[in-house]
């Protein structure tokens, strides 16, 4: 056993304050290379498992602006060895949702079939009704059920797949986002790649790399169409490791069948490139392609995944089958 794995500790988070943006914050904890961290999160609209809302004390604050009160996130977290230019390995350990339901809705001005913004009538139409969807989950058979009131069919039970919707470092040049908007930091991907057992990396932009997540998903269809998510809270592990002198451009995504990239942009045939090209950059420099002979295979095997299409920024997953992989 490695010395640095003798040293790992499991870091117990129990944040005071949630964050609305990804950036260089205040840390929350610090923690070494190869250490883990387990959380509680919160859901999207600010409500812990047991439905209490955050109080003003909770929320991030700012002397010169409001913030978007939305995905309030854990962290950030400081990671001692993190510096520009190097990778960070998150190990998603463990998502134990704890609440017996989620919430979905329909909101005006809001989701992919909406062409409308506050303010900003686009379309002869009149917005989406408002509606809230509550869906009950069976923690024990991991499924969702919601009760129909104007459908044919009395109820619809779907089987859970948890995922993290936001999780992110802080963006380069100094940027702050909010947690609405993915980028090449991560962010708000609503990747439904993003679950237990799976490996993300993380290009890292500034020194201590400020690492926060949230907004968890019981469910969700790709893209995300009507903008929500199956809503709600869960304990979640992660273990973090640095990999030194090694980066990427975009996030980076590891299961037991797929190597993939998560690739952000509008519009959204340019998520699609961006995606594909870093997941062509991957297989020369690590797997030994020449460039267009991979781009060759990619075309031909490869898959993609819509991971939202409401956010500020669109996110595609380009896939690429290990079993092509030398």
């Amino acid at each position: 056993m490695s010395s640095a794995r003798q040293k790992a500790k499991l870091h117990i988070l129990e944040p005071r304050v949630y964050q609305y943006t990804y950036g260089p914050n205040r840390p929350l904890l610090r923690v070494g290379s190869g250490d883990s961290v387990t959380a509680s999160t919160i859901d999207a609209h600010g409500f812990d498992r047991y439905g209490n809302p955050l109080t003003k004390s909770q929320k991030q604050k700012s002397e010169t602006t409001t913030f978007q009160e939305s995905n309030p996130l854990v962290g950030p977290i400081w990671i001692e060895e993190a510096q520009p230019g190097d990778l960070l390995q998150i190990v998603i350990k463990k998502i134990l949702l704890d609440r017996e339901y989620a919430f979905s809705s329909l909101l005006p001005h809001f989701g992919s079939l909406t062409g409308e913004s506050e303010g900003k009538d686009l379309l002869f139409n009149e917005p989406l009704p408002e509606a809230i969807y509550h869906w009950e989950l069976d923690l024990a058979a991991q499924t969702g059920t919601l009760r129909l009131r104007k459908s044919k069919l009395e109820k619809i039970q779907i089987p859970l797949h948890p995922f993290i919707g936001s999780i992110g470092v802080a963006p380069r040049f100094g940027r702050m986002e909010t947690t609405l908007v993915p980028g090449e930091y991560g962010g708000n991907m609503d990747c439904v790649e993003t679950k237990e057992g799976t490996i993300l990396y993380l290009p890292i932009w500034v020194r201590g790399a400020y690492l926060s997540f949230g907004d968890i998903h019981a469910a969700q269809g790709d893209g995300e169409i009507c903008g929500v998510a199956l809503e709600t809270t869960a304990q979640v592990t992660l273990k973090l490791e640095v990999i030194k002198n090694r980066t990427a451009e975009w996030p980076r995504i590891e299961n037991q069948t797929h190597i993939m990239v998560a690739g952000s942009a509008r519009p959204l045939m340019d998520a699609v490139r961006i995606a594909h090209l870093e997941l062509t950059k991957w297989l020369v420099a690590d797997y030994g392609f020449d460039k267009w002979e991979a781009l060759q295979v990619l075309s031909q095997v490869g898959t993609m995944r819509v991971g939202n299409v409401v956010d500020p920024n669109y996110t595609i997953v380009a896939k690429f089958p290990k079993k092509y992989l030398p």
